[in-house]
Formats: structure tokens, sequence, C-alpha cells
């Protein structure tokens, strides 16, 4: 079976032996994997990491909590990392209204930049959404359709919002928090959706499955048992499931070979 992680970060900072690790993951069945930037060094780093191992892509962008690296010029920056044969998306780039300090019209407006980009270079985008529902939808609905396709990675708003963004034309990864029993709101989302918008991630070295519980760091080691879970809640084979999440993948990101 041919697995994939559409969204992790992977760097020395977390795992150490990075070379050990990447062995490890594609002895799990982990085909592919896209290590996502959330500032301008990260994106950087995704790339060498690309150019060192076949299996893994990047993408680059400013994450929305991220903004206090953002300078004037970065995006310039990140146009120049987009144009690597293995950059696939702008990302991971959106909206997190979690903490206090919040600054929304700063996010807004970085968000909406990268949107602009990524119109501009043809490119998917990654987008993260965290208690930002509403203006989530609303500028995404501004945005729409994008041309080139976005993909809402941990997706954790309901299942009716799911239906709006769908409308869109988005995509939605699910990782390691849908295999929990009490994960009910991911586990109906994963029902409802059509079977073209799913694909599978880790967020690592975040979130790790039900198995993994409490362990750090999570890595795309992670993904068959995501995959399974994803397959028993929609009713299908393992590998349905997978051949389905591969095929999304490389619709969606279209510089993935």
């Amino acid at each position: 079976m041919n697995f994939i992680d559409v969204h992790c970060h992977i760097n020395d900072k977390d795992y150490g032996n990075v070379d050990g690790l990447l062995k490890k993951i594609q002895s799990a069945g982990v085909k592919k994997i896209i290590s996502v930037g959330f500032d301008l060094p990260s994106s950087e780093c995704c790339k060498d990491l690309s150019e060192k191992y076949d299996f893994v892509y990047f993408t680059a962008g400013f994450h929305p909590t991220e903004l206090k690296n953002y300078n004037e010029g970065d995006l310039e920056k990140i146009v120049e990392l987009t144009k690597h044969k293995k950059c696939v998306a702008i990302g991971e780039i959106g909206l997190d209204y979690h903490y206090p300090d919040t600054n929304k019209p700063l996010q807004a407006e970085v968000f909406k930049a990268q949107l602009s980009l990524a119109e501009k270079l043809c490119l998917p985008v990654q987008i993260h959404s965290r208690d930002s529902a509403e203006d989530m939808l609303n500028i995404l609905k501004e945005f729409a359709p994008l041309s080139c396709g976005g993909l809402l990675h941990c997706y954790s708003h309901s299942t009716e919002l799911a239906a709006e963004f769908e409308k869109l034309g988005l995509y939605f990864s699910f990782g390691g928090t849908s295999t929990y029993s009490g994960s009910k709101k991911a586990r109906r989302t994963i029902a409802a959706l059509k079977a073209d918008r799913l694909l599978t991630e880790t967020d690592s070295p975040y979130l790790p499955p039900k198995s993994k519980y409490g362990a750090f760091p999570n890595t795309p080691e992670s993904i068959p048992e995501i995959a399974e879970n994803m397959a028993a809640v929609r009713g299908v084979t393992v590998e349905e499931m997978t051949q389905t999440v591969w095929n999304n993948a490389h619709t969606l990101f279209k510089k993935l070979n």
C-alpha cells in the first residue's frame, strides 16, 4: 500500500537523527511525505530536506501564530522557494484565534496576501484554522473558487461547516486525534465528506494517534493507523482508503511525482 503524509513537520530539533527517522518512515510503508513550513527559516529547512530525500516534498509559508517573525519582503522570499520543483504548496497559512494576544487584523492581512500569492503562482494552499471558523469561511468565500485548490489540515470544525468548505472545492486531512473514540465530530465529518476530498496527515511531531497516546514526538509512522481508522469509519478496506487518499493527494498537489 502507498501511504502518504500530506502534513508533517520534520526537523532536527524535535527528532534528533532525521536520517534514522526517515528510514523508519519508509519501512512503515509511507511512500511520500510533505514537510510543511511555518515561517521563512522552517520553509528553507524543508526545502533542504526535500533535496536530500527523494520521497520528501515541502511547502513554504507563514503560520498565523508565527507572524512575530514576519518582515516586509518575506513573501518575495517565499515566492523564490515556491519555484523549487518539490515545493508543492503555499503553507502553512491561515487563522488561529486560540491565544489571548491574537492580532486578528494582521493574521487576516497575511493570510489574504498568501492566498493571493497562491492564486498568482497557481499553487494550492495548506490552511490552518483554529477557533476561527466564521472568519475562515468568509475569507475563503472571498477567494472562491481557489483555482489551484486548498487543504484544511487537521480539520477541527463542525461537520456542517465542512459541507460549506466542501462547496468551495477544499480538501480535508485528518490526523491522530481522529483515532480516539471521543473524537465524534471528526468521525462524523470523515463519514460525511465525499471520498475524493479526504487526505491523511500526522502534523508530526504533534497529535499522536490512540496507540501512541502521550508520546512525543509523533512521526509519519502513524499514518497506517490513521488510514485504518478512516477506513473503518467509512466502512471500506484499508487498501481502498489508502488508494483513494493517494489519488487525492496527487490530484491536489500537482508537483508530487
